[in-house]
């Protein structure tokens, strides 16, 4: 529902209800991050722009993974930890292939560089920074399931450059729908 605050229609119309949360969200610009996973000999990882920290003392992160993604059926196999890798904007062609390829199909660990981090997690090599976590709960939360996750180890910069937004994937055709 569109609602007309007077005055111009350009200036002050104004949504209500879930088209405005709809709107709201659209205009935010997150960071997107890289997640990753392993259980057994089998590698995952995907595109993520639901993540964010939750607590400081205990640390602790929340990972949404969609319900519809390769990387979410084998985090589900039991995995115990996942990786959060934050992409500086000049590794986009990253972000699009983790995005935009799913591990149903391809191998998209063989189109990149990596190494077994903690835990054997697959960690990408051209990461600007990344942490491993050790997956503490799963929460249904729609569309996506929550992981919540304890960090355990990671690399940092001393700072961070500009990283990879949703507005530069915007026009990404994901692997799998959301």
């Amino acid at each position: 529902m569109i609602i007309n605050g007077g005055g111009s229609v350009a200036e002050h119309q104004v949504a209500v209800g879930p088209e405005a949360f709809e709107q709201i969200v659209g205009l935010l610009d997150y960071p997107m991050s890289v997640v990753t996973t392993k259980v057994g000999d089998e590698r995952a990882g995907c595109l993520v722009g639901f993540s964010t920290q939750v607590s400081i003392k205990p640390p602790r992160y929340l990972v949404g993974l969609s319900k519809l993604n390769h990387t979410y059926e084998v985090a589900g196999r039991g995995a115990t930890h996942l990786a959060v890798h934050l992409l500086a904007k000049e590794r986009q062609e990253l972000a699009r292939l983790f995005g935009g390829d799913t591990g149903d199909r391809i191998d998209k660990f063989s189109r990149c560089r990596w190494w077994n981090g903690p835990e054997g997690l697959p960690i990408l090599s051209d990461a600007a920074a990344w942490f491993a976590g050790h997956i503490l709960g799963r929460f249904d939360l729609g569309d996506h399931v929550g992981h919540l996750i304890e960090p355990v180890a990671g690399v940092a910069p001393e700072r961070l450059g500009d990283l990879v937004t949703s507005s530069d994937v915007k026009d990404l055709e994901p692997g799998h729908e959301a």
